[in-house]
């Protein structure tokens, strides 16, 4: 049974957006994983999410968010950037630093004391938004890179109940790490919390590897099948909680008729092309140059496929103000260019590309009408897209590849073809193996897959980590002042 009261979550970002119809604000759910997550157990419990809301404070949008815990069961506690704060803080140390970083690109990053200022300026304005609603019986829990500081400054708040972090992006090999040069910093602050969630046994692995590196003499031990860390005078139990989706909710989506109209039509328009589908944002990590160069080797190496398959590759806008992602589009559009000029013919091109936002009905479509999915990061903490493509098979086909880079492969490599990204040939080779197979292979390897994401649910990974943060909470829970109590409990 959990001993605490309410739950406050912690992201970079609220779990809404802002709208403007008929010259009127309202604010609305957003989609996402994390929101999937932990909406849900906030209305349960009661609670607050602490979140940014854009650079100005707005009076109508903050009377809107504090009416939201009357329709949604919890509360909104908004923090407020400045363009600059948002500019060293998100721009700068979070994307320009830890987001290369940890995946493995250290040459990308831009090692400035000013993006380290802005970072730790940011958390602390977090870590007060938090301070305005705790309650000293409250789970506070941190989530991502953009926070790793959070937990250090609420200490010296003087917050000494349950405080967890999940850090949702790959954890760095200590000899990528030492590259951080405020390595031991983090690690410290890190130390703050007292649950450690990792996706991967690999990320868990490399951030104890880091501690013993970075920090002097730190233990572990395992206690009832929890591995418990002392650095110094902190503990903190670290552990392995692979996210995942509402399996339910998708695959029940996923049947829908305005989906079913959307994938016949698909279809209808492919004229019984063999679709392989490629989803992703738009990032340098997500390997989309190296996968379109191996549909051109396939194309290369097999003639009878052309005017048979196409891929469809969908990139979704993000960072474009960043030089390397604006630089990235152009180099993907010149690629999809290249290849369709060298293998149209009339009636046929062999990629359809586009770069734009989809609505859910457009994506459960894409999923449902692709014979192959091809979700092949160079790097990523899990990857939904994979797990999406498999809820939404409600036909138990399809075919998954997977990059072995990708957290979701140490779950989904029963079903899936994991490969290497970076090698092209063999990529270009998995592909036409993947356009052969037979339906009762793909109906064998689905199920697998499919019947794992059931077990292992969105609300699974969220239970996992609670109970684990209540189990490993530091015996010792001061008295806060009662100025800080909380301003958003309603319900006990």
């Amino acid at each position: 049974m959990n001993h605490w009261r309410n739950l406050i979550v912690v992201s970079n970002r609220l779990p809404i957006t802002v709208e403007s119809r008929n010259d009127e604000l309202q604010l609305n759910p957003s989609d996402g994983g994390l929101v999937t997550a932990l909406a849900p157990v906030l209305r349960e419990r009661g609670g607050c999410w602490v979140g940014s809301l854009g650079a100005n404070k707005n009076d109508a949008v903050l009377e809107l968010a504090r009416n939201w815990s009357s329709w949604q069961g919890y509360a909104l506690e908004p923090v407020f950037l400045t363009s600059a704060e948002q500019s060293s803080y998100y721009d700068g140390f979070s994307n320009e630093i830890i987001w290369p970083l940890f995946h493995g690109l250290p040459s990308r990053c831009k090692f400035e004391c000013k993006y380290w200022h802005g970072y730790g300026k940011a958390n602390e304005k977090f870590a007060s938004a938090v301070e305005r609603v705790w309650n000293r019986q409250d789970f506070i829990w941190v989530h991502d890179y953009h926070l790793m500081l959070v937990g250090g400054a609420l200490r010296a708040r003087g917050w000494r109940g349950q405080l967890g972090y999940f850090h949702h992006i790959p954890f760095p090999p200590p000899d990528i790490f030492e590259t951080l040069p405020w390595r031991v910093e983090v690690l410290h602050a890190l130390m703050q919390f007292n649950t450690i969630g990792f996706q991967t046994s690999r990320d868990r692995c490399n951030f104890l590897a880091a501690l013993h590196k970075h920090l002097p003499g730190p233990l572990t031990s395992s206690i009832n099948d929890q591995l418990m860390v002392w650095a110094g005078d902190r503990r903190a139990t670290v552990g392995t909680y692979p996210i995942s989706i509402d399996y339910d909710e998708l695959a029940n989506k996923a049947n829908a008729p305005d989906v079913s109209a959307a994938v016949d039509a698909i279809r209808e328009r492919a004229s019984g092309l063999q679709i392989i589908l490629g989803m992703d944002r738009l990032d340098y990590t997500k390997g989309i140059c190296e996968r379109l160069m191996a549909f051109q080797t396939l194309l290369e190496r097999h003639a009878e496929l052309r005017g048979k398959v196409t891929l469809i590759q969908v990139v979704i806008p993000s960072r474009e103000h960043i030089s390397e992602y604006s630089e990235l589009k152009l180099r993907i559009e010149a690629l999809v260019s290249k290849i369709n000029g060298e293998f149209s013919r009339p009636g046929w091109a062999p990629i359809q590309y586009f770069h734009r936002c989809l609505s859910r009905t457009e994506l459960l479509a894409l999923y449902r009408a692709a014979h192959v999915a091809v979700v092949t990061p160079l790097k990523d903490g899990m990857n939904l897209v994979s797990k999406e493509f498999c809820a939404a098979r409600t036909d138990n086909l399809g075919i998954l590849i997977l990059s072995e880079f990708a957290g979701a492969a140490q779950e989904l490599k029963c079903g899936a073809l994991v490969v290497n990204p970076h090698h092209i040939s063999r990529l270009a080779s998995v592909l036409h193996f993947a356009l052969l197979m037979d339906e009762a292979e793909q109906t064998e390897r689905m199920e697998l897959m499919r019947s794992h994401i059931r077990r292992h649910d969105v609300f699974s990974w969220s239970r996992s980590f609670l109970a684990d943060g209540t189990v490993s909470v530091f015996p010792e829970i001061t008295k806060l002042n009662s100025a800080s109590s909380s301003r958003f409990l309603q319900t006990s």
